[in-house]
């Protein structure tokens, strides 16, 4: 199975943590976070990854060197020269996940526990173009899902700015998106001809005339490590990681 990881992002909110360093080698228990999410994949029977790059792109291609790319097919997404946005770093790679069977893409800053072959299987039987996984927690930015849980909107609770792409039914719910979704391949050709904008934007286009489907994970345990805050905090959910193999 093919999967992409986020990793061209700046870390900005990471502050000198990210001077020198890219936000996909800052470590949590010793672990850097673009080690977990590559083992994280591979333990759900992803071997074939693609991985974005930009800010320090060149320490990444020196980690994944000196890791022998974990013993798995590891390709290269080079945005170096200018940053894409996931909307546009999913246009640059799809030719690397084109191909007859859906695909996983993985925020290289989510740390969680949750069963990727699950959402996976999920999405496959369901028959959904696009498969978010989602979980109740308290953010900004919210989707808004109808009465069968599918996208129908976003909302940016700070701002009140409201983007409705269907009906929301009777029963409108709020959940935050967890930065882990399953695409099933005929998606990269509904990818608009732009070269920069976020995927967020790219689905709620597409709600308004395709499925697109959530999976809950409130059971399992997830963090966004995006500021030195979070960090902190993920060390506490995740100690089995001071014990992981860093190899």
């Amino acid at each position: 199975m093919k999967a992409m990881i986020f990793a061209a992002g700046k870390g900005t909110r990471l502050g000198d943590l990210t001077k020198y360093c890219p936000k996909a080698l800052v470590r949590v228990n010793g672990v850097p976070l673009l080690q977990f999410a590559i083992k994280n994949l591979i333990r759900f029977g992803f071997y074939e990854i693609i991985i974005n790059i930009h800010h320090q792109g060149d320490h990444i291609l020196q980690f994944l060197k000196e890791k022998n790319n974990f013993g798995i097919r590891i390709d290269i997404s080079d945005e170096r020269d200018e940053l894409l946005d996931t909307g546009g770093g999913l246009r640059k790679a799809s030719w690397f996940l084109e191909g007859e069977e859906p695909f996983l893409l993985y925020n290289v800053d989510v740390f969680t526990d949750l069963d990727l072959r699950d959402i996976y299987d999920f999405h496959v039987a369901s028959g959904f173009i696009a498969t978010l996984a989602v979980r109740h927690r308290n953010t900004a930015r919210y989707l808004i899902l109808d009465d069968h849980k599918f996208l129908c909107g976003w909302t940016n609770t700070k701002t009140d700015e409201i983007i409705n792409s269907r009906d929301t039914g009777k029963r409108p719910e709020k959940v935050a998106f967890s930065g882990i979704q399953v695409l099933s391949p005929e998606i990269l050709n509904l990818l608009p001809d732009k070269k920069v904008f976020p995927i967020l934007e790219f689905y709620l286009n597409l709600a308004s005339r395709y499925t697109i489907g959530t999976y809950s994970h409130d059971h399992t345990r997830w963090i966004d490590v995006g500021n030195p805050g979070t960090l902190k905090v993920a060390e506490n959910i995740f100690p089995e990681l001071s014990d992981r193999n860093t190899s």
